[in-house]
């Protein structure tokens, strides 16, 4: 009988890896660094990884936040091969984007391109009039404006990043790690983007629903509720009621609802199940514990319960998950 052909390790990547990322006058230099960073740097380990390279909108040289001034490979002509499109930012709400180059996105976009935004670089993909009927998102700052000049777009202003297949947008600056994180991982599997991710010394994974904003910075860990959350992650597998995370926090059950909520953005029943998952999804990819016993582990209590919430929050079943994404050993 003939065996079944071996899974190979991981993807093999995008049948495109050319990387091009567009530089102009004003470029926001952080966002730009991150394409950088994420696509640009060698790995000798992989063999077959992106090609990155960098198109001019303006003539050179370039000013750049910090005061630098930058040099690209080539013009608008760098954007007819290239498989991902990159816009790191853009320089400002009111500039519009050169006619020129919206048609040069556009044509990229029908060939079957990915055009990537990170921060304000979405005020860019929305002139293209590509993002019109589809989900997209931006730094909060601008989300209400961007609202305003493109009533099409379903904005969704508090999570980190949206990916609709061709079109990938982040919030600003720092989110803009967490969406290359997630094409690397579309691309090449979850080992090699944790292997990113540790090299840039940033997590591995954050899901892109999670809350971009929250009106109170995140607790230091020596404070009351900074220890509490620390607590909480080292004890999923424990019901943790209100009543006992209270306690725990010397606080009133609504004294303690209040406080959660102003500083994570979520309720402590809704934190619980996002740390749960991210919790239930490395052991998934990493380990070899059955559906029931990562169940139990990450405080679901059941397989069922942690099925219900897998379908709702990733459309997979979690043995589904596994086959898509654990790490081949």
């Amino acid at each position: 009988m003939k065996k079944p052909p071996k899974r190979s390790r991981r993807p093999s990547g995008p049948s495109n890896r050319k990387v091009a990322t567009l530089v102009y006058d004003g470029l926001c230099t952080f966002e730009f660094g991150i394409a950088v960073e994420m696509f640009a740097l060698p790995r000798p380990e992989l063999d077959d990884w992106y090609t990155f390279g960098l198109c001019a909108v303006d003539k050179g040289p370039m000013r750049a936040a910090g005061g630098m001034k930058v040099l690209a490979d080539g013009g608008l002509e760098q954007l007819a091969d290239a498989g991902t499109i990159i816009v790191p930012g853009w320089r400002g709400a009111d500039a519009g984007p050169p006619p020129a180059l919206l048609r040069a996105l556009r044509a990229a976009h029908e060939r079957g391109a990915r055009l990537v935004s990170f921060c304000s670089g979405v005020f860019v993909l929305a002139a293209t009039g590509l993002l019109d009927g589809r989900r997209a998102t931006t730094h909060w700052r601008y989300a209400e404006t961007l609202a305003q000049r493109y009533p099409g777009i379903h904005i969704e202003p508090d999570v980190l990043y949206v990916d609709e297949g061709q079109l990938l947008t982040s919030a600003g600056s720092a989110a803009a790690l967490d969406l290359s994180l997630h094409l690397i991982r579309r691309d090449y599997g979850p080992e090699v983007a944790n292997s990113v991710a540790r090299r840039a010394v940033v997590p591995a994974h954050r899901d892109g629903g999670q809350a971009q904003f929250i009106q109170s910075p995140l607790p230091a860990q020596g404070d009351g509720l900074g220890k509490l959350l620390e607590w909480m992650r080292r004890h999923l597998d424990q019901p943790l009621s209100i009543s006992v995370l209270a306690e725990r926090a010397r606080m009133s059950e609504r004294t303690l609802l209040r406080r959660f909520e102003e500083t994570t953005g979520s309720s402590p029943k809704q934190w619980l199940t996002r740390e749960r998952l991210g919790r239930a999804r490395e052991l998934l990819e990493g380990s070899g514990m059955g559906v029931d016993r990562v169940a139990e582990v990450c405080g679901f209590g059941s397989a069922d319960t942690l099925r219900h919430h897998f379908r709702q929050q990733l459309q997979l079943s979690p043995a589904r998950y596994r086959e898509r994404f654990a790490l081949q050993r």
